[in-house]
């Protein structure tokens, strides 16, 4: 399982005439599409790992994207509710903000968060549809098997065409998990700084 990109996608493409009664236009249902999720063994403690992914501080060390600049605060994630920000650079839209809102958090478990674009953003204020969350599932007591899961189910049906339903993400999601990988071997499982 390690470092294999497990994918699961449904087509996604319904007309308005045959959606169900109450169901939005663009909206996916769950038989409709899976998110897309990559796995790693990772030799850590699941509670180590959740550490480093609670802190916005340490993100960037481990972004297989390359698109993390920094964290726009030092407080560590504490909760669903929280909001963090993180500095982000891509070519096409340059420097900009992502106000990343915390919707799933149990301990050394899972962690996940919807970013809403910010300051310098074009679509500033607003969602994206888009979530990014880590499953930690302890393999032994000195190891977890990480799970990384990118889920654009609510996005845009056009936004979703755009990044083949999320597929466009899975070599960067790899990536990410080996450099959390690589960061846990270095210091040793030791957490690093807060």
């Amino acid at each position: 399982m390690a470092g294999l990109p497990v994918v699961g996608m449904g087509t996604g493409r319904q007309v308005a005439a045959d959606l169900p009664q109450g169901r939005e236009v663009g909206l996916m249902t769950d038989d409709e599409y899976q998110p897309v999720a990559v796995s790693r063994r990772i030799c850590a403690p699941a509670h180590d790992i959740f550490e480093v992914l609670a802190n916005p501080v340490r993100q960037p060390e481990f972004d297989g994207s390359h698109s993390l600049r920094g964290a726009g605060c030092t407080a560590v994630i504490s909760g669903v509710g929280d909001v963090f920000v993180m500095k982000m650079y891509f070519s096409h839209l340059g420097d900009y903000e992502m106000n990343n809102h915390v919707f799933e958090y149990e301990p050394d478990r899972r962690i996940g968060w919807e970013p809403e674009a910010g300051r310098g953003h074009p679509r500033a204020g607003r969602a994206l549809g888009q979530r990014w969350s880590y499953q930690l599932t302890p393999d032994g007591p000195d190891a977890t098997v990480v799970t990384e899961i990118y889920d654009c189910s609510r996005a845009p049906e056009e936004a979703r065409a755009g990044m083949d339903s999320g597929k466009v993400w899975i070599e960067a999601m790899a990536k990410t998990l080996e450099l959390l990988d690589a960061l846990c071997a270095r210091q040793g499982h030791q957490p690093g700084p807060s």
